[in-house]
């Protein structure tokens, strides 16, 4: 097989970029005492950005939409009632319509309620989805003929399409019958979309299904990826190629574990043929670039002995891939490791990281800590060309999302994430770093506006239009030269690449 792209893998240290200009800022002025105001935001990318919340007016639920240009002024509001005990699920632009998708609040049964806005006016229609098979949908996809909601059902994975036409909804055919992990629901430039699963083959090893499907919901092809001997392949993320050729990236690990191994590349043509290349986390330059230069050493020295020795080399990280995307002649993966953090509960009823192991008596998990990033660079037959990482500090959150965005040039790519009120970066080019870690605060509005981190809650970089990026969230902003001191504000600030 021969593919005409060169495949870059990256996965990722949660970080941030170096060269990045704050163009502008908006704020809306919250009162200090209602914690009702959650404000969230989603990209309509060229048009602009919808502010949206939930509230309740008069004891009716309704949804309250802001509309800002790309400039960050704003278009027009307005409000739309809602069926009591519905929650936001999902939001999603499709063709210059918003689709937000709502559940029943605290329950997997109920139907479903789809809200169909313009992007242009705010005009809106509300799609009534039947859920007879109660599950909580974790993906939502939209098409020009319908929208694809994905979840579980007693641990079996599940795909139901919702066709805009008739207003009916059927699950999609091949699903429903085993258990696995549902990794990935990819809308493709043709128009058709793919389903990849994790589940076990006949051997009882772990591989990829990968389901091709119309934009109606009709089932075209098929695609398994099988393991070879001692491996399982944990989670996977496709992205098609222009010549019609498809990439498949993730990690790997052994029998009924969630810990990776290692990273996987699989090079998939038209017909399902495929090759799978396979990279041992010990087996990169740059992997461990994100310790202490001791621990580093060491680990690498401990690499190296192994190798001589002729001993396998095994390290364990929990890894999760984030993207599969185009960068010029190459393609690029990212991702973000983490390990989970538990407090003990000991028989006195105290908690504490540490003591005795016989006064145990209960584990209670305190979220996700995240360590770091990398980029792979490969050539078309999957040979590893270079790899780079990034230090991930501070970031802990109790649901697993991707922190670290890239923002990538012709000859380097820059890695960046917010924290707090600040957003953290680093510049790379192949196994070269351009520029360290870098830290910047965020913008404020006015002259002599302080932002303490500790008054940033919330915060979120979110990928915008070409080059640009927004960050959202809520501070305290303190100014003695103005009217009112201090002023407790949702915020949005616009940035550029660079």
């Amino acid at each position: 097989m021969r593919f005409g792209k060169t495949i870059v893998l990256i996965l990722i240290s949660l970080s941030a970029i170096a060269q990045v200009e704050q163009l502008s800022r908006f704020e809306l002025v919250l009162s200090q005492a209602d914690d009702n105001e959650n404000f969230q935001v989603a990209s309509l990318e060229e048009d602009g950005l919808l502010i949206y919340r939930k509230v309740e007016i008069n004891n009716e639920d309704q949804l309250h939409l802001i509309k800002v240009d790309t400039s960050l002024q704003q278009s027009w509001q307005g409000y739309i009632g809602l069926a009591k005990n519905l929650t936001i699920a999902h939001i999603r632009l499709h063709d210059q319509v918003v689709y937000t998708l709502f559940k029943s609040s605290g329950f997997i049964s109920g139907n479903f309620q789809l809200l169909a806005t313009s992007v242009s006016n705010g005009n809106y229609h509300i799609y009534t989805i039947q859920n007879l098979i109660p599950f909580n949908p974790t993906e939502l996809v939209i098409t020009d003929k319908g929208a694809l909601l994905g979840g579980y059902f007693n641990y079996r994975p599940l795909v139901l399409f919702f066709d805009f036409t008739t207003t009916r909804a059927r699950v999609l055919p091949r699903f429903f019958n085993e258990p696995g992990e549902l990794n990935q629901i990819k809308k493709n430039t043709d128009g058709t979309i793919d389903v990849v699963v994790c589940s076990k083959n006949y051997e009882r090893k772990k591989s990829l299904w990968i389901r091709n499907y119309s934009a109606g919901g009709d089932l075209i092809k098929t695609t398994v990826l099988e393991p070879e001997d001692n491996k399982h392949l944990i989670f996977g993320r496709s992205a098609k190629m222009p010549n019609n050729e498809q990439v498949v990236a993730g990690v790997y690990g052994s029998r009924d574990s969630e810990y990776s191994r290692g990273i996987f590349v699989a090079e998939v043509n038209p017909a399902g043929e495929y090759k799978i290349t396979y990279y041992n986390f010990g087996d990169l330059q740059n992997f461990f670039s994100y310790m202490k230069a001791n621990r580093e050493r060491r680990t690498k020295e401990r690499i190296e002995r192994r190798k001589i020795k002729g001993k396998k080399i095994r390290f364990s990280y929990r890894f999760m891939v984030h993207e599969v995307v185009p960068y010029g002649n190459q393609y690029l993966m990212l991702g973000e490791a983490f390990y989970p953090r538990y407090t003990y509960m000991s028989r006195d009823g105290s908690f504490g990281y540490y003591g005795n192991p016989m006064f145990r008596s209960d584990r209670i998990f305190d979220g996700y800590q995240y360590t770091h990033a990398v980029i792979i660079g490969f050539d078309e037959s999957g040979k590893l060309i270079w790899d780079n990482s990034f230090e991930i500090n501070d970031v802990k959150t109790f649901e697993l999302q991707q922190f670290v965005k890239i923002a990538p040039d012709q000859d380097r790519i820059t890695l960046l994430y917010l924290h707090n009120n600040l957003i953290r970066s680093k510049t790379i080019q192949g196994n070269q770093v351009l520029e360290g870690k870098s830290t910047d605060p965020m913008k404020a509005r006015f002259d002599f506006d302080v932002v303490k981190e500790r008054d940033t809650e919330k915060s979120k970089l979110d990928y915008w239009y070409p080059n640009h990026f927004f960050a959202s969230g809520i501070q305290v902003v303190r100014n003695q030269n103005r009217e009112s001191a201090f002023r407790k504000v949702f915020f949005i600030n616009k940035l550029k690449y660079q």
